[in-house]
């Protein structure tokens, strides 16, 4: 299949799942919307994957049968996204061994609500205002501390850069003009 007709296929799905969100009376964004939905699809499928990666087998492969280390149940856990709260399901395994890339362990948050954060901040909002905005737009209901925490995390990070050891020669050039 060519990049092309992938393309076409991809624009082809979207629109079919627009249209029949449209006429099922599915919000595409907000609580219960499809942004939503496909978020929770996509996150869930790429963990199963890793998992897939990890074990070195796929759901059911008889290869994984008395093997040591196999799959072992799923948790849930509540992702904090652009999209809203999202709940997935996260899957492990018998060893405890797995450790996701896509939602690390204990992670709660997706990066982009962070940036988000740390870009309000810089605006000037409060922490209340900006728990306030996520609620509002985002339909997220968020204390106070993990928005604390978020940014404290970025201005200890920015303490560090700014504390670092310096070069010992530093290159300067000076440019000057006359106007005429």
């Amino acid at each position: 299949m060519t990049a092309a007709a992938a393309d076409a296929v991809d624009e082809d799905l979207v629109r079919q799942l627009t249209e029949r969100a449209r006429a099922e009376g599915l919000q595409l964004a907000g609580e219960g919307g499809l942004l939503q939905k496909l978020t929770k699809l996509v996150m869930e499928s790429a963990l199963d994957g890793e998992l897939d990666d990890h074990l070195g087998y796929g759901k059911h492969d008889p290869a994984g049968r008395d093997g040591g280390n196999y799959r072992n149940g799923r948790r849930s856990k509540t992702l904090l996204t652009e999209a809203g709260p999202v709940e997935i399901s996260v899957p492990r395994d018998r060893d405890g061994s797995f450790e996701p890339r896509i939602v690390a362990k204990r992670q709660r948050r997706l990066t982009g609500v962070d940036g988000l954060v740390i870009s309000l901040s810089a605006k000037g909002l409060t922490h209340g205002e900006i728990a306030a905005h996520l609620a509002e737009v985002y339909g997220a209901e968020v204390s106070k501390q993990p928005i604390s925490t978020i940014i404290d995390r970025v201005l200890e990070g920015m303490g560090e850069w700014q504390n670092r050891p310096l070069d010992p020669v530093c290159p300067v050039i000076f440019i000057d003009c006359v106007n005429v």
